[in-house]
Protein backbone atom coordinates (compact mmCIF):
# COMPACT_ATOMS: atom_id res chain seq x y z
CA UNK A 1 0.00 0.00 0.00
CA UNK A 2 2.73 2.61 1.04
CA UNK A 3 6.08 1.67 -0.03
CA UNK A 4 8.15 4.20 2.16
CA UNK A 5 8.99 2.61 5.32
CA UNK A 6 9.04 6.11 7.10
CA UNK A 7 5.22 6.72 5.81
CA UNK A 8 3.84 4.69 8.68
CA UNK A 9 5.89 6.95 11.16
CA UNK A 10 4.84 9.85 9.42
CA UNK A 11 1.03 8.97 10.14
CA UNK A 12 1.66 8.00 13.69
CA UNK A 13 3.20 11.32 14.38
CA UNK A 14 0.21 13.58 12.61
CA UNK A 15 -2.28 11.64 14.07
CA UNK A 16 -1.26 11.05 17.04
CA UNK A 17 -0.88 14.67 17.57
CA UNK A 18 -4.51 15.80 15.94
CA UNK A 19 -6.25 12.76 18.42
CA UNK A 20 -4.49 14.78 21.36
CA UNK A 21 -4.97 18.26 20.66
CA UNK A 22 -8.93 16.73 19.56
CA UNK A 23 -9.17 15.47 23.53
CA UNK A 24 -7.30 18.03 24.99
CA UNK A 25 -10.11 20.56 24.27
CA UNK A 26 -12.70 17.84 25.62
CA UNK A 27 -11.39 18.50 29.22
CA UNK A 28 -8.77 21.38 28.76
CA UNK A 29 -12.46 23.69 29.54
CA UNK A 30 -13.35 22.02 32.55
CA UNK A 31 -10.55 23.15 34.96
CA UNK A 32 -10.28 27.12 32.71
CA UNK A 33 -14.10 27.33 33.25
CA UNK A 34 -13.52 29.60 36.60
CA UNK A 35 -11.26 31.93 34.56
CA UNK A 36 -13.71 31.65 31.59
CA UNK A 37 -16.80 32.39 33.71
CA UNK A 38 -15.22 35.31 35.55
CA UNK A 39 -13.45 36.97 31.99
CA UNK A 40 -17.44 37.34 30.06
CA UNK A 41 -18.67 38.26 33.87
CA UNK A 42 -21.02 35.63 34.02
CA UNK A 43 -22.50 34.23 38.02
CA UNK A 44 -21.64 30.90 37.87
CA UNK A 45 -24.10 30.13 40.79
CA UNK A 46 -26.74 31.91 39.39
CA UNK A 47 -29.93 29.07 37.96
CA UNK A 48 -30.80 30.90 35.16
CA UNK A 49 -26.71 30.45 34.28
CA UNK A 50 -26.33 26.50 34.74
CA UNK A 51 -27.80 26.04 31.21
CA UNK A 52 -24.50 27.57 30.15
CA UNK A 53 -21.92 26.07 32.28
CA UNK A 54 -23.88 22.47 31.20
CA UNK A 55 -23.35 23.46 27.31
CA UNK A 56 -19.59 24.49 27.69
CA UNK A 57 -19.12 21.28 30.05
CA UNK A 58 -20.84 18.27 27.44
CA UNK A 59 -21.67 20.10 24.33
CA UNK A 60 -18.18 19.69 22.66
CA UNK A 61 -18.83 15.76 23.60
CA UNK A 62 -22.37 15.50 22.47
CA UNK A 63 -21.78 16.99 18.69
CA UNK A 64 -18.36 14.57 18.62
CA UNK A 65 -20.59 11.64 19.96
CA UNK A 66 -23.34 12.51 17.06
CA UNK A 67 -20.92 13.45 14.46
CA UNK A 68 -18.14 11.08 14.62
CA UNK A 69 -19.49 7.72 12.71
CA UNK A 70 -20.98 10.09 9.90
CA UNK A 71 -17.54 11.47 9.26
CA UNK A 72 -16.11 7.97 9.48
CA UNK A 73 -18.33 7.08 6.62
CA UNK A 74 -17.80 10.11 4.47
CA UNK A 75 -13.72 9.64 5.00
CA UNK A 76 -14.33 5.50 3.98
CA UNK A 77 -16.52 7.34 0.92
CA UNK A 78 -14.36 10.34 -0.03
CA UNK A 79 -10.87 9.86 0.78
CA UNK A 80 -9.92 9.48 4.75
CA UNK A 81 -7.02 11.77 4.37
CA UNK A 82 -8.79 14.23 2.67
CA UNK A 83 -11.71 14.25 5.38
CA UNK A 84 -8.99 13.80 7.83
CA UNK A 85 -7.21 17.75 6.73
CA UNK A 86 -10.65 19.12 6.13
CA UNK A 87 -10.62 18.35 10.17
CA UNK A 88 -7.52 20.21 11.33
CA UNK A 89 -8.71 23.10 9.40
CA UNK A 90 -12.26 23.79 11.26
CA UNK A 91 -10.72 23.15 14.28
CA UNK A 92 -7.99 25.11 13.59
CA UNK A 93 -10.44 28.07 12.95
CA UNK A 94 -12.86 27.68 15.51
CA UNK A 95 -10.01 27.59 18.16
CA UNK A 96 -8.75 31.33 16.93
CA UNK A 97 -12.76 32.34 16.96
CA UNK A 98 -13.29 31.51 20.31
CA UNK A 99 -10.13 33.38 21.53
CA UNK A 100 -11.97 36.30 20.06
CA UNK A 101 -15.33 36.45 22.20
CA UNK A 102 -15.98 40.17 21.59
CA UNK A 103 -19.55 39.93 24.62
CA UNK A 104 -20.46 39.18 27.98
CA UNK A 105 -22.56 37.58 29.99
CA UNK A 106 -25.21 35.40 28.64
CA UNK A 107 -24.06 36.24 24.98
CA UNK A 108 -20.43 36.21 25.34
CA UNK A 109 -21.20 32.16 26.82
CA UNK A 110 -23.17 31.34 24.12
CA UNK A 111 -20.63 32.93 21.71
CA UNK A 112 -18.22 30.15 23.22
CA UNK A 113 -21.25 27.36 23.15
CA UNK A 114 -21.60 28.00 19.31
CA UNK A 115 -18.23 28.08 18.04
CA UNK A 116 -17.57 24.95 20.40
CA UNK A 117 -19.96 22.98 17.53
CA UNK A 118 -17.57 23.57 14.57
CA UNK A 119 -14.83 23.03 16.98
CA UNK A 120 -15.97 19.79 17.64
CA UNK A 121 -16.67 18.94 14.52
CA UNK A 122 -13.28 19.50 13.08
CA UNK A 123 -12.02 17.30 16.16
CA UNK A 124 -15.10 14.59 15.06
CA UNK A 125 -13.15 14.09 11.76
CA UNK A 126 -10.02 13.97 13.04
CA UNK A 127 -10.86 11.59 15.53
CA UNK A 128 -12.88 9.31 13.11
CA UNK A 129 -10.25 8.96 10.81
CA UNK A 130 -7.11 8.82 12.49
CA UNK A 131 -7.38 5.12 13.59
CA UNK A 132 -8.42 4.40 10.27
CA UNK A 133 -5.59 5.70 8.32
CA UNK A 134 -2.92 4.00 11.00
CA UNK A 135 -4.91 1.02 10.07
CA UNK A 136 -4.31 1.28 6.29
CA UNK A 137 -0.58 2.37 7.15
CA UNK A 138 0.36 0.07 9.53
CA UNK A 139 1.13 -3.95 9.02
CA UNK A 140 -0.92 -6.11 11.42
CA UNK A 141 1.46 -7.04 13.52
CA UNK A 142 2.47 -3.30 14.79
CA UNK A 143 -1.10 -2.23 14.49
CA UNK A 144 -1.90 -2.79 18.43
CA UNK A 145 1.44 -0.59 19.06
CA UNK A 146 0.40 1.94 16.18
CA UNK A 147 -3.66 2.29 17.91
CA UNK A 148 -2.88 2.03 21.31
CA UNK A 149 -0.10 5.55 20.71
CA UNK A 150 -2.98 7.00 18.74
CA UNK A 151 -5.63 6.21 21.70
CA UNK A 152 -3.22 7.28 24.39
CA UNK A 153 -2.54 10.09 22.99
CA UNK A 154 -6.46 10.67 23.04
CA UNK A 155 -6.72 10.12 26.14
CA UNK A 156 -3.42 11.68 27.64
CA UNK A 157 -4.70 14.47 25.97
CA UNK A 158 -7.95 14.63 28.10
CA UNK A 159 -6.05 13.92 31.29
CA UNK A 160 -3.32 16.74 30.84
CA UNK A 161 -6.08 18.76 29.99
CA UNK A 162 -6.64 19.37 33.29
CA UNK A 163 -3.79 20.60 34.22
CA UNK A 164 -3.34 22.61 31.19
CA UNK A 165 -6.66 23.79 31.80
CA UNK A 166 -5.35 25.43 35.25
CA UNK A 167 -2.12 26.26 34.21
CA UNK A 168 -2.95 28.25 31.12
CA UNK A 169 -6.24 30.06 32.50
CA UNK A 170 -3.59 31.86 35.21
CA UNK A 171 -2.64 33.63 32.39
CA UNK A 172 -6.25 34.71 30.31
CA UNK A 173 -8.62 32.09 29.57
CA UNK A 174 -8.70 32.76 26.11
CA UNK A 175 -5.06 30.87 26.28
CA UNK A 176 -7.26 27.99 26.34
CA UNK A 177 -8.20 28.18 22.84
CA UNK A 178 -4.92 29.79 21.90
CA UNK A 179 -2.95 26.83 22.47
CA UNK A 180 -4.58 24.92 19.82
CA UNK A 181 -3.62 27.42 16.94
CA UNK A 182 0.03 27.03 16.32
CA UNK A 183 -0.36 23.09 16.49
CA UNK A 184 -3.18 23.32 14.00
CA UNK A 185 -1.92 25.57 11.72
CA UNK A 186 1.38 22.80 11.55
CA UNK A 187 -1.17 19.92 11.69
CA UNK A 188 -2.57 21.02 8.76
CA UNK A 189 0.30 22.23 6.56
CA UNK A 190 2.03 19.02 7.60
CA UNK A 191 -0.98 16.40 7.19
CA UNK A 192 -2.17 17.90 3.74
CA UNK A 193 1.91 17.87 2.28
CA UNK A 194 2.76 14.55 3.75
CA UNK A 195 -0.09 12.26 4.41
CA UNK A 196 -1.14 9.66 1.33
CA UNK A 197 -4.40 8.62 0.15
CA UNK A 198 -4.56 5.07 -1.05
CA UNK A 199 -6.41 3.72 -3.60
CA UNK A 200 -9.48 1.62 -2.22
CA UNK A 201 -9.81 3.92 1.02
CA UNK A 202 -12.82 5.36 -1.20
CA UNK A 203 -15.87 3.81 -3.04
CA UNK A 204 -16.92 3.64 -6.48
CA UNK A 205 -19.50 6.66 -7.03
CA UNK A 206 -20.39 6.86 -3.43
CA UNK A 207 -24.17 7.92 -2.51
CA UNK A 208 -24.58 9.59 0.80
CA UNK A 209 -27.48 7.54 3.16
CA UNK A 210 -29.12 11.11 4.03
CA UNK A 211 -32.53 9.14 6.08
CA UNK A 212 -29.64 6.74 8.08
CA UNK A 213 -27.22 10.06 8.90
CA UNK A 214 -30.15 12.63 9.88
CA UNK A 215 -32.20 9.68 11.89
CA UNK A 216 -29.15 8.57 13.90
CA UNK A 217 -28.25 12.26 14.47
CA UNK A 218 -31.14 13.10 15.52
CA UNK A 219 -32.01 9.93 18.16
CA UNK A 220 -28.47 10.25 19.88
CA UNK A 221 -28.47 14.23 19.65
CA UNK A 222 -32.14 14.01 21.49
CA UNK A 223 -31.04 11.62 24.47
CA UNK A 224 -27.69 13.26 24.87
CA UNK A 225 -29.61 16.82 24.92
CA UNK A 226 -32.51 15.08 26.84
CA UNK A 227 -29.66 13.65 29.58
CA UNK A 228 -28.16 17.02 29.80
CA UNK A 229 -31.40 18.59 31.02
CA UNK A 230 -32.30 16.22 33.35
CA UNK A 231 -29.64 17.01 35.47
CA UNK A 232 -31.52 20.76 35.88
CA UNK A 233 -33.64 21.91 38.09
CA UNK A 234 -36.97 21.89 37.03
CA UNK A 235 -39.96 23.83 39.03
CA UNK A 236 -39.76 22.88 42.87
CA UNK A 237 -37.85 20.01 41.58
CA UNK A 238 -34.13 19.28 41.70
CA UNK A 239 -33.91 17.86 38.66
CA UNK A 240 -35.33 17.83 35.31
CA UNK A 241 -35.83 13.99 34.76
CA UNK A 242 -39.67 14.57 34.98
CA UNK A 243 -40.14 17.38 32.63
CA UNK A 244 -41.82 16.62 29.39
CA UNK A 245 -39.39 18.05 27.25
CA UNK A 246 -36.79 16.03 28.82
CA UNK A 247 -39.16 12.50 28.83
CA UNK A 248 -40.07 13.53 24.82
CA UNK A 249 -36.19 13.64 23.93
CA UNK A 250 -35.36 9.87 25.35
CA UNK A 251 -38.71 8.57 23.76
CA UNK A 252 -38.04 10.42 20.37
CA UNK A 253 -34.62 9.72 20.35
CA UNK A 254 -35.14 6.01 21.32
CA UNK A 255 -37.55 5.76 18.50
CA UNK A 256 -35.28 7.35 16.10
CA UNK A 257 -32.74 5.52 16.76
CA UNK A 258 -34.60 2.16 16.23
CA UNK A 259 -35.73 3.96 12.73
CA UNK A 260 -31.91 4.18 12.42
CA UNK A 261 -31.55 0.19 12.58
CA UNK A 262 -34.62 -0.54 10.04
CA UNK A 263 -33.02 1.94 7.47
CA UNK A 264 -29.63 0.74 7.71
CA UNK A 265 -30.83 -3.21 7.31
CA UNK A 266 -32.83 -2.36 4.00
CA UNK A 267 -30.62 0.39 2.31
CA UNK A 268 -28.21 -0.71 -0.70
CA UNK A 269 -25.53 2.02 0.73
CA UNK A 270 -25.90 2.37 4.09
CA UNK A 271 -24.16 4.38 6.40
CA UNK A 272 -23.11 1.74 8.84
CA UNK A 273 -22.35 -1.66 7.60
CA UNK A 274 -24.80 -3.47 10.45
CA UNK A 275 -22.88 -6.69 9.24
CA UNK A 276 -19.85 -5.24 11.34
CA UNK A 277 -21.72 -6.42 14.65
CA UNK A 278 -21.85 -10.23 13.51
CA UNK A 279 -17.54 -10.10 14.14
CA UNK A 280 -17.36 -10.99 17.70
CA UNK A 281 -14.42 -8.83 18.46
CA UNK A 282 -15.52 -5.87 16.69
CA UNK A 283 -19.39 -6.06 18.84
CA UNK A 284 -17.74 -6.84 22.44
CA UNK A 285 -14.88 -4.80 22.21
CA UNK A 286 -17.42 -1.69 21.49
CA UNK A 287 -19.63 -2.93 24.28
CA UNK A 288 -16.92 -2.85 26.72
CA UNK A 289 -15.79 0.11 25.65
CA UNK A 290 -18.79 1.76 26.18
CA UNK A 291 -19.41 0.43 29.40
CA UNK A 292 -15.74 1.79 30.63
CA UNK A 293 -16.16 4.88 29.51
CA UNK A 294 -20.12 5.02 31.16
CA UNK A 295 -18.09 3.84 34.34
CA UNK A 296 -15.17 5.81 33.79
CA UNK A 297 -16.61 8.97 31.76
CA UNK A 298 -17.95 11.30 34.65
CA UNK A 299 -15.39 10.18 37.39
CA UNK A 300 -12.97 13.32 36.58
CA UNK A 301 -15.97 15.20 37.34
CA UNK A 302 -16.76 13.86 40.80
CA UNK A 303 -12.80 13.93 41.55
CA UNK A 304 -12.47 17.84 40.60
CA UNK A 305 -15.50 18.32 42.95
CA UNK A 306 -13.87 16.18 45.40
CA UNK A 307 -10.79 17.68 45.19
CA UNK A 308 -12.11 21.70 45.04
CA UNK A 309 -15.08 21.40 46.96
CA UNK A 310 -14.07 19.46 49.98
CA UNK A 311 -9.92 18.12 50.07
CA UNK A 312 -8.26 21.16 48.98
CA UNK A 313 -10.06 23.65 50.99
CA UNK A 314 -9.44 21.75 54.38
CA UNK A 315 -6.15 21.42 53.30
CA UNK A 316 -5.21 24.90 53.19
CA UNK A 317 -6.23 26.01 49.88
CA UNK A 318 -8.20 29.02 48.74
CA UNK A 319 -10.92 28.49 46.52
CA UNK A 320 -9.46 30.09 43.76
CA UNK A 321 -6.45 28.24 43.60
CA UNK A 322 -8.16 24.55 43.88
CA UNK A 323 -9.07 24.35 40.15
CA UNK A 324 -5.23 24.56 39.25
CA UNK A 325 -4.48 22.22 41.91
CA UNK A 326 -7.04 19.69 41.40
CA UNK A 327 -4.90 19.36 38.13
CA UNK A 328 -1.92 19.07 39.58
CA UNK A 329 -2.87 16.86 42.29
CA UNK A 330 -4.87 14.08 39.68
CA UNK A 331 -1.04 13.96 37.74
CA UNK A 332 -0.82 10.39 38.95
CA UNK A 333 -3.81 9.49 36.76
CA UNK A 334 -1.77 10.92 33.91
CA UNK A 335 1.47 9.12 34.71
CA UNK A 336 -0.24 5.72 35.44
CA UNK A 337 -1.79 6.15 31.72
CA UNK A 338 1.08 7.00 29.80
CA UNK A 339 3.10 3.95 31.46
CA UNK A 340 0.97 1.60 30.81
CA UNK A 341 -0.88 2.49 27.38
CA UNK A 342 1.97 2.13 24.84
CA UNK A 343 3.12 -0.84 26.96
CA UNK A 344 -0.21 -2.53 26.69
CA UNK A 345 -0.66 -1.74 23.06
CA UNK A 346 2.87 -3.43 21.78
CA UNK A 347 2.06 -6.54 24.22
CA UNK A 348 -1.02 -6.81 22.45
CA UNK A 349 0.77 -6.94 19.28
CA UNK A 350 2.52 -10.19 20.78
CA UNK A 351 -0.15 -12.03 23.09
CA UNK A 352 -3.66 -10.44 21.96
CA UNK A 353 -6.37 -8.33 23.05
CA UNK A 354 -8.58 -10.11 25.15
CA UNK A 355 -6.96 -10.53 28.39
CA UNK A 356 -5.14 -7.17 28.95
CA UNK A 357 -8.37 -5.40 28.18
CA UNK A 358 -10.48 -7.80 30.35
CA UNK A 359 -7.84 -7.32 33.05
CA UNK A 360 -7.56 -3.49 32.83
CA UNK A 361 -11.29 -3.50 32.88
CA UNK A 362 -11.47 -5.77 35.93
CA UNK A 363 -8.66 -3.54 37.67
CA UNK A 364 -10.84 -0.08 36.74
CA UNK A 365 -13.15 -1.27 39.18
CA UNK A 366 -11.49 -2.88 41.77
CA UNK A 367 -9.87 0.77 42.03
CA UNK A 368 -13.52 2.05 41.99
CA UNK A 369 -14.18 0.37 44.96
CA UNK A 370 -11.31 1.58 46.69
CA UNK A 371 -12.16 5.18 46.32
CA UNK A 372 -15.35 4.10 47.29
CA UNK A 373 -13.70 2.93 51.06
CA UNK A 374 -11.57 5.98 51.47
CA UNK A 375 -13.12 8.74 53.72
CA UNK A 376 -13.43 11.88 52.65
CA UNK A 377 -10.80 13.82 53.79
CA UNK A 378 -7.90 10.68 52.40
CA UNK A 379 -4.37 10.89 53.24
CA UNK A 380 -3.17 11.69 49.82
CA UNK A 381 -0.73 9.01 49.09
CA UNK A 382 -3.66 6.06 49.04
CA UNK A 383 -5.52 8.62 46.59
CA UNK A 384 -2.55 9.24 44.53
CA UNK A 385 -1.74 5.50 44.33
CA UNK A 386 -5.10 4.55 43.14
CA UNK A 387 -5.35 7.36 40.79
CA UNK A 388 -1.96 6.01 39.17
CA UNK A 389 -3.65 2.29 39.26
CA UNK A 390 -6.90 3.36 37.78
CA UNK A 391 -4.87 5.73 35.06
CA UNK A 392 -2.47 2.10 34.56
CA UNK A 393 -5.61 0.46 34.19
CA UNK A 394 -7.31 2.71 31.67
CA UNK A 395 -4.34 2.67 29.43
CA UNK A 396 -4.37 -1.16 29.68
CA UNK A 397 -7.89 -1.66 28.53
CA UNK A 398 -7.89 1.29 26.10
CA UNK A 399 -5.24 0.28 23.80
CA UNK A 400 -5.83 -3.63 23.28
CA UNK A 401 -9.49 -2.71 22.77
CA UNK A 402 -8.99 -0.46 20.11
CA UNK A 403 -6.77 -2.65 18.21
CA UNK A 404 -9.01 -5.56 18.72
CA UNK A 405 -11.95 -3.51 16.99
CA UNK A 406 -9.66 -1.73 14.33
CA UNK A 407 -7.89 -4.82 13.26
CA UNK A 408 -11.23 -7.02 13.01
CA UNK A 409 -12.82 -5.31 10.39
CA UNK A 410 -12.39 -5.07 6.25
CA UNK A 411 -10.54 -2.35 5.26
CA UNK A 412 -13.41 -0.92 3.42
CA UNK A 413 -15.03 -0.33 6.60
CA UNK A 414 -12.08 1.00 8.84
CA UNK A 415 -13.50 4.78 8.42
CA UNK A 416 -16.85 3.85 10.00
CA UNK A 417 -15.21 1.07 12.65
CA UNK A 418 -13.68 4.08 13.92
CA UNK A 419 -15.88 6.47 13.91
CA UNK A 420 -18.51 3.70 15.73
CA UNK A 421 -15.81 3.04 18.27
CA UNK A 422 -15.59 6.53 18.97
CA UNK A 423 -19.29 7.44 19.19
CA UNK A 424 -19.89 4.39 21.85
CA UNK A 425 -16.90 5.82 23.54
CA UNK A 426 -17.99 9.53 23.76
CA UNK A 427 -21.56 8.52 24.19
CA UNK A 428 -20.71 6.56 27.33
CA UNK A 429 -18.65 9.58 28.46
CA UNK A 430 -21.65 11.91 28.26
CA UNK A 431 -24.06 9.56 29.72
CA UNK A 432 -21.83 9.11 32.33
CA UNK A 433 -21.93 12.52 33.64
CA UNK A 434 -25.69 13.23 33.38
CA UNK A 435 -26.04 9.53 35.52
CA UNK A 436 -23.53 10.40 37.83
CA UNK A 437 -24.68 13.96 38.25
CA UNK A 438 -28.10 12.64 38.78
CA UNK A 439 -26.73 10.18 41.51
CA UNK A 440 -24.71 12.54 43.74
CA UNK A 441 -27.54 15.53 43.13
CA UNK A 442 -29.93 12.84 44.32
CA UNK A 443 -27.84 12.66 47.88
CA UNK A 444 -27.51 16.41 47.94
CA UNK A 445 -31.22 16.96 47.53
CA UNK A 446 -31.90 14.43 50.62
CA UNK A 447 -29.57 15.84 52.90
CA UNK A 448 -27.80 18.89 51.97
CA UNK A 449 -31.17 21.67 52.63
CA UNK A 450 -31.26 20.49 56.08
CA UNK A 451 -27.35 20.50 56.58
CA UNK A 452 -27.24 23.91 55.61
CA UNK A 453 -29.80 25.00 56.78
CA UNK A 454 -28.45 23.70 60.23
CA UNK A 455 -25.30 24.99 59.76
CA UNK A 456 -25.90 28.49 58.77
CA UNK A 457 -28.10 28.81 61.79
CA UNK A 458 -25.48 27.40 63.98
CA UNK A 459 -23.76 29.88 62.41
CA UNK A 460 -25.44 32.98 63.00
CA UNK A 461 -27.67 33.70 60.17
CA UNK A 462 -31.20 34.64 60.51
CA UNK A 463 -34.01 31.81 59.70
CA UNK A 464 -35.05 33.54 56.22
CA UNK A 465 -31.65 33.52 55.16
CA UNK A 466 -30.48 30.37 55.77
CA UNK A 467 -34.13 28.98 54.60
CA UNK A 468 -33.73 30.63 51.49
CA UNK A 469 -30.20 29.55 50.81
CA UNK A 470 -30.94 25.96 52.03
CA UNK A 471 -33.70 26.18 48.81
CA UNK A 472 -31.66 26.83 46.26
CA UNK A 473 -31.01 24.26 43.85
CA UNK A 474 -28.16 21.71 45.32
CA UNK A 475 -26.28 21.43 41.93
CA UNK A 476 -25.63 25.37 42.20
CA UNK A 477 -23.92 24.51 45.31
CA UNK A 478 -22.03 21.62 43.56
CA UNK A 479 -20.91 23.90 40.58
CA UNK A 480 -20.03 26.05 42.78
CA UNK A 481 -17.34 23.56 43.97
CA UNK A 482 -16.24 22.49 40.28
CA UNK A 483 -15.39 26.70 39.35
CA UNK A 484 -13.09 26.99 42.53
CA UNK A 485 -16.03 29.77 44.17
CA UNK A 486 -17.13 29.25 47.66
CA UNK A 487 -21.30 29.06 47.31
CA UNK A 488 -21.73 29.81 51.10
CA UNK A 489 -19.13 32.96 50.80
CA UNK A 490 -20.78 33.65 47.40
CA UNK A 491 -24.41 33.47 48.11
CA UNK A 492 -24.46 35.72 50.98
CA UNK A 493 -23.20 38.22 49.07
CA UNK A 494 -25.24 38.08 46.34
CA UNK A 495 -28.43 37.98 48.19
CA UNK A 496 -26.46 40.80 50.93
CA UNK A 497 -27.25 39.10 53.96
CA UNK A 498 -23.25 38.85 55.10
CA UNK A 499 -23.78 42.10 56.94
CA UNK A 500 -26.63 40.83 58.60
CA UNK A 501 -23.97 38.04 60.34
CA UNK A 502 -21.84 39.17 63.11
CA UNK A 503 -17.92 39.14 63.20
CA UNK A 504 -17.47 35.81 64.29
CA UNK A 505 -20.29 34.23 62.20
CA UNK A 506 -19.33 36.15 59.12
CA UNK A 507 -15.61 34.61 59.20
CA UNK A 508 -17.09 30.75 59.99
CA UNK A 509 -19.79 30.51 57.09
CA UNK A 510 -17.12 32.53 54.02
CA UNK A 511 -14.25 30.65 55.58
CA UNK A 512 -12.12 27.93 54.02
CA UNK A 513 -13.75 24.57 56.41
CA UNK A 514 -17.61 25.64 56.34
CA UNK A 515 -18.41 24.19 53.17
CA UNK A 516 -16.14 21.60 52.78
CA UNK A 517 -17.17 20.08 56.42
CA UNK A 518 -20.98 20.71 55.57
CA UNK A 519 -21.11 19.30 52.26
CA UNK A 520 -18.80 16.25 53.05
CA UNK A 521 -21.48 13.90 54.38
CA UNK A 522 -23.83 14.17 51.78
CA UNK A 523 -21.76 14.31 49.25
CA UNK A 524 -19.85 11.35 49.84
CA UNK A 525 -23.11 9.14 50.35
CA UNK A 526 -23.62 9.98 46.33
CA UNK A 527 -20.13 9.41 45.77
CA UNK A 528 -20.50 5.61 47.43
CA UNK A 529 -23.36 5.10 44.97
CA UNK A 530 -21.20 6.47 42.03
CA UNK A 531 -18.29 4.18 42.64
CA UNK A 532 -20.74 1.01 43.37
CA UNK A 533 -21.97 1.57 39.80
CA UNK A 534 -19.12 2.30 38.31
CA UNK A 535 -17.44 -0.83 39.72
CA UNK A 536 -20.38 -2.94 38.44
CA UNK A 537 -20.30 -1.27 34.94
CA UNK A 538 -16.51 -2.32 35.16
CA UNK A 539 -17.50 -5.90 35.80
CA UNK A 540 -19.54 -5.93 32.68
CA UNK A 541 -17.26 -4.61 30.42
CA UNK A 542 -14.94 -7.06 31.89
CA UNK A 543 -17.00 -10.09 30.69
CA UNK A 544 -18.08 -8.38 27.62
CA UNK A 545 -14.27 -8.43 26.69
CA UNK A 546 -14.09 -11.48 27.13
CA UNK A 547 -16.74 -12.30 25.08
CA UNK A 548 -14.48 -10.72 22.21
CA UNK A 549 -12.90 -14.78 21.71
CA UNK A 550 -8.88 -15.37 21.03
CA UNK A 551 -7.82 -14.93 17.76
CA UNK A 552 -4.24 -14.56 16.94
CA UNK A 553 -2.76 -11.34 17.37
CA UNK A 554 -1.43 -11.41 13.54
CA UNK A 555 -4.58 -12.59 12.15
CA UNK A 556 -4.81 -9.87 8.89
CA UNK A 557 -8.53 -9.14 8.27
CA UNK A 558 -9.36 -9.42 4.64
CA UNK A 559 -8.65 -6.71 2.71
CA UNK A 560 -6.36 -5.45 5.43
CA UNK A 561 -2.60 -4.72 4.47
CA UNK A 562 -0.15 -7.65 5.03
Amino acid sequence: MNSSSNYKWVALANTTAAVFMSQLDGSIVLIALPAIFTGIKLDPLSPANIGFLLWMLMGYRLVQAVLVVTVGRLGDMFGRVRIYNAGFLVFTLASVALSFDPWHGGTGALWLILWRFPQAFGGSMLQANSAAILTDAFPSNQRGFALGSNQVAGLAGMFIGLVAGGLLSALDWRAVFWVNVPVGIYGTLWAFWKLREPARARTVNPKIDWWGNISFAFGLSAILVASTYGIQPYGSSSMGWTNPWVLAGLIGGALALVAFLIIESRIKEPMVNLSLFRIRAFSAGNLAGFTVSLARGGLQFMIVIWLQGIWLPLHGYSFTDTPLWAGIYMLPLTVGFLIAGPISGWLSDRIGSRGLATGGAVITGLCFIGLMLLPVNFPYWMFGLLLAILGAATGMFASPNSSSIMGSVPASDRGVASGMRSTFQNSGTALSISVFFTLVIAGLTAHLPSTLYNGLRGAGASASVAHHLASLPPVSSMFGALLGVNPIGHLLSQYHATGLLTASGRAALTGRAFFPHLISGPFHDGLVVVFITAAGLSAIAALASLMRGTPSPRTTPEGAPA
